[in-house]
């Protein structure tokens, strides 16, 4: 059913532990663990229900209100389980730490410093408290920073946990005078291509291909490795300090222009009626990265996830619905005729083997993810027999956006008959 859905973010943070407490917290993950436990013990034994969060609690040495996060938790897998499964009984015992949960202001708190950080405070036992300062993305602590200035966000149940022996805390925020349009209810698919040096973006409806968009931003990668290659230098002459100020501008450069990029791939989706943008989900592309070792290190430093999310939240706060569609085959499959095969693309040019369309590789491969996110929300996808011109921009180094310009020698002298022309 369409409607809406209120703006709710989980944001990821590493914990900056200054007290001699890591050991603390690690223990209470642990006895978390066995609250967890002791919950699917009691459960599987019959014991009601409503009398489990009682007796685990007073075996627990955990704050309260922890406790009877975590079972709570347990017995919500307990009910998926009965729910969705009829053989066997549910093992779903856990043999590692468990993540503290617990309520805003009841087992952990967060303020802003004199310096601009985020303080926590974490209740990891009755009176015995992990203090603090968290690190993360500058969008994470960003959006947590506005949330605790501003009346609009509500901070909730927060998840102390231990990832890969680093200790972390995952708190859900929630916008409370905006809300997400479901994407079930969404009129148009902004199907979005990310690359090393460009963003493609298609318009998709269920009338055709509404319009299309390259966003060029070449001095990111420039940029990354003329910074990589300075690294290299003051670390041979043992600057370490030096590396680490380049790494940052680093980051800062290239924060500043994805947030700029970003914005501009919303803002441009707002014009076509009721969009859905739509990304390729590449959680699982740097596992499967081995092209050599320099190409290798440019791939793995790309910004996608980065590029995605700021644009997600982007879009949120716009009331915008976000999808993901598997990337399989979106460079290699023509738009046209259907046919893939990897020989179609060269570089920035695209040409079919079987049916002769010819494109700009990126151009195309938005399309094909247009598609396939049309297709998730059951669309009748028209045959695609007209594409519109290419237009391309690119953005400068102050930020703004020149005009739209000739598309270049990847499209340049293609037709204008519904395969590729110059741009207006």
């Amino acid at each position: 059913m369409a409607g809406t859905q209120a703006l709710v973010k989980t944001l990821d943070f590493q914990l900056d532990i200054q007290s001699d407490n890591e050991g603390l917290l690690y223990d209470s993950c642990l006895e978390a663990r066995s609250a967890y436990n002791e919950t699917i013990r009691l459960a599987k034994d019959g014991v009601d229900w409503d009398a489990i969060p009682d007796r685990v609690a007073d075996n627990a040495t955990l704050v309260k209100n922890t406790t009877q996060r975590v079972v709570a938790k347990a017995l919500g897998a307990m009910e998926n389980y009965y729910e969705y499964d009829d053989f066997g009984q549910p093992s779903h015992t856990k043999d590692d730490t468990y993540p503290l949960r617990a309520n805003y202001e009841e087992g952990y708190n967060l303020s802003l410093t004199d310096d601009g950080d985020v303080a926590f405070r974490i209740s990891a036992k009755p009176y015995k408290h992990v203090t603090g300062v968290l690190n993360g993305s500058a969008a994470h602590l960003a959006v947590l920073k506005t949330a605790l200035k501003s009346d609009e966000w509500r901070i909730g149940t927060a998840e102390t946990l231990f990832h890969n022996d680093t200790p972390e805390l995952h708190v859900t925020v929630t916008n409370t005078e905006r809300s997400v349009r479901d994407k079930q209810d969404s009129q148009t698919v902004v199907g979005v291509d990310v690359n090393e040096d460009n963003v493609a973006l298609t318009a998709l409806s269920e009338s055709g291909v509404e319009d299309t968009l390259v966003i060029d931003f070449p001095e990111i990668k420039f940029e990354r490795h003329r910074y990589f290659t300075m690294r290299k230098r003051v670390q041979s002459a043992g600057k370490s300090g030096m590396h680490d100020t380049l790494e940052g501008r680093e980051e800062r450069f290239v924060r500043d222009r994805l947030h700029k990029v970003s914005r501009h791939i919303v803002e441009w989706s707002q014009q076509f009626e009721r969009p859905c943008i739509v990304f390729e989900d590449l959680k699982e592309m740097r596992d499967s990265i081995d092209y050599g070792t320099r190409m290798n290190r440019r791939l793995h430093h790309l910004p996608f996830r980065a590029l995605q999310f700021y644009t997600s939240y982007k879009a949120s706060f716009e009331g915008i619905p976000i999808g993901w569609i598997n990337p399989e085959y979106t460079s290699q499959r023509c738009p046209m005729c259907g046919h893939t095969e990897r020989a179609n693309r060269n570089k920035k040019r695209f040409k079919c083997k079987v049916c002769s369309h010819q494109d700009h590789s990126d151009r195309g491969a938005s399309v094909n993810i247009a598609v396939k996110g049309s297709k998730k929300l059951d669309w009748n996808v028209p045959a695609l027999n007209n594409l519109p011109q290419v237009k391309k921009v690119r953005r400068q180094a102050s930020g703004a956006v020149d005009a739209p310009t000739v598309t270049h020698d990847a499209v340049r002298g293609y037709q204008a008959d519904g395969r590729v022309g110059v741009s207006d």
